[in-house]
């Protein structure tokens, strides 16, 4: 199911550019996905009722998905996608009901380790497929369209597969190779903001190893974490131009900012609402907000490389803040999980990595997106405990 999800065989099986009879055969492509979904709510059922209803804002989150249908720009499109992200967002969190944190930790590495040994295959043996030639000349792609997602799908790759190592020590010599082959991908990517979300990733993780030795460590290295954030945060802020130049982008995110205005433009339009699920992207009609969206930015984005602002022109302000409640109930359950649960070894690491990519990428509440459904997973996760399963 998460390998399908991963969308790895897209890439060398329709190549870069996917046209209408091929966009049919990738959305029956992910049926199985689907199927695979349901068969793991089968064995338990009410598992799966009791992780959901520990998420309420995720059940908003998707009602709105559901309504907005009736005030889509492309209410066929919307409908379409929404059922995708339905399913998608199932299986997150059927992952979450079914398995404990280092089962899920170890079916997540093992998806990881195929990905890794498969994008290295395709990048030494099959460079028409794995290397970039137009833009980024010698970048490494792996099995994806582009060098940011090997190296942001990387970068999750060494947290999930460093936890799995610590979660499962006896397997420590299996994942932690894989882990230094994931890093190769991240550096052969190019991909600079991917290096930095590892940093950050590796640093949470070292974070909550170094909390859970022990009450006193754990004081220690609190503060340490909060001073260094917020030194970080200050470096950030006012020395703007020298962190740019470190990570070597400058400051409109290599185009990004356009993208940004311009859609904020639109979103003015219909602040409240927005214009439908997924439903801004695909506008062919030439006087939409996709439109007037290429009119301002000079290209012709695929999504709003922000993941805030994509909620907010899709679903407008209610769906946003649905998305924006989701996000702090995972992230303050992640924060008192480094305190009290193992598992926050494998999910504080991620979100950290999650969070940092999803100021520039698209990756939030995504219909067929392996980091979503690994999202929902462990926010899931997060509220359903391993106790909770037992006591169930």
């Amino acid at each position: 199911m998460l390998l399908i999800y991963s969308s790895g065989w897209q890439l060398p099986l329709f190549g870069e550019k996917t046209d209408e009879s091929a966009s049919g055969i990738l959305r029956v492509a992910f049926l199985p996905a689907y199927a695979l979904a349901f068969l793991l709510i089968i064995g338990k059922p009410w598992a799966l009722v009791r992780a959901t209803i520990r998420q309420p804002f995720l059940i908003i989150l998707m009602g709105i998905v559901a309504a907005s249908i009736f005030w889509s720009i492309q209410p066929d499109v919307s409908i379409r996608r929404g059922f995708a992200v339905g399913c998608t967002t199932i299986s997150g969190l059927a992952l979450a009901s079914r398995f404990r944190w280092a089962e899920l930790a170890n079916v997540l590495a093992i998806v990881f380790a195929v990905l890794i040994v498969a994008s290295y295959v395709a990048c030494i043996a099959v460079p028409s497929i794995g290397v970039m030639t137009e833009l980024f000349p010698g970048a490494w792609r792996g099995l994806w369209m582009e060098k940011n997602a090997l190296g942001g799908l990387m970068a999750m790759a060494i947290c999930i597969l460093g936890a799995a190592s610590l979660l499962t020590p006896s397997r420590a010599k299996l994942w932690l190779p894989m882990a230094f082959l994931a890093f190769g991908l991240v550096i052969m990517s190019q991909s600079k903001t991917s290096l930095a979300s590892l940093v950050l990733g590796l640093a949470a993780l070292g974070f909550v190893w170094i909390v859970q030795r022990g009450p006193a460590i754990g004081v220690a290295a609190t503060w340490a974490g909060v001073s260094g954030a917020g030194l970080l945060a200050a470096f950030i802020f006012l020395a703007s131009d020298v962190f740019f130049h470190l990570l070597g982008k400058d400051a409109t995110f290599t185009g990004r900012t356009q993208i940004w205005t311009a859609a904020m433009r639109q979103i003015e339009e219909r602040p409240w609402l927005g214009f439908g699920y997924a439903a801004v992207w695909s506008d062919k009609s030439g006087w939409g907000p996709l439109a007037w969206i290429v009119h301002d930015a000079k290209f012709t984005p695929q999504h709003a490389h922000n993941s805030w602002i994509e909620q907010w022109l899709g679903m407008g302000i209610i769906g946003l803040c649905a998305w924006a409640l989701f996000y702090v109930q995972t992230m303050a359950l992640a924060i008192v999980a480094v305190f009290r649960s193992r598992g926050a070894l494998l999910a504080f690491p991620f979100l950290v990595v999650y969070s940092l990519v999803s100021l520039t990428e698209s990756i939030a509440v995504v219909y067929n997106d392996f980091r979503w459904a690994i999202f929902v997973a462990l926010a899931a996760k997060l509220a359903f405990s391993d106790q909770a399963q037992d006591e169930g």
